[in-house]
């Protein structure tokens, strides 16, 4: 996969005087069935996450609080997406080395995922993702 099928998606935004609310439809403002769902939290300053890519799972990340980044590679190049709004997300297909970073205090990172978790789907060596790539 190259990075041109990488988007930040906007989410629906319904603004309250109470509070604002926004949702996440599979298969209508993201490419995909949820098949699995987790938050990334409490992440130490300093440090990253990911670090691997996937043979055939596809994401959709979104900062519900604070703010972070998204590194992504597609064994070519590099770009960095800074997520810092709840209103919209990040679809991450296939194929791309993934890491996040520069998180900021208290912040809430959830990421929707195509597939169940499947060790056998990562991809954890950097040379053995770029030689993929060739």
């Amino acid at each position: 996969m190259k990075l041109e099928n990488v988007k930040i998606i906007n989410l629906p935004k319904f603004l309250d005087r109470r509070g604002n609310l926004s949702f996440i439809e599979e298969l209508n403002h993201i490419p995909f069935k949820i098949e699995r769902s987790y938050w990334i939290y409490d992440v130490p300053g300093g440090e990253s996450r990911g670090g691997h890519a996937y043979k055939e799972n596809e994401e959709f990340i979104v900062a519900l609080s604070g703010a972070f980044d998204v590194v992504l590679d597609d064994g070519f190049k590099k770009e960095v997406f800074s997520l810092n709004r709840s209103y919209y997300g990040l679809y991450v297909p296939k194929g791309l080395w993934r890491s996040m970073e520069n998180f900021s205090t208290n912040s809430l990172a959830l990421v929707l995922s195509s597939t169940k978790y499947n060790p056998e789907d990562y991809i954890y060596d950097y040379e053995q993702f770029k030689k993929m790539k060739e």
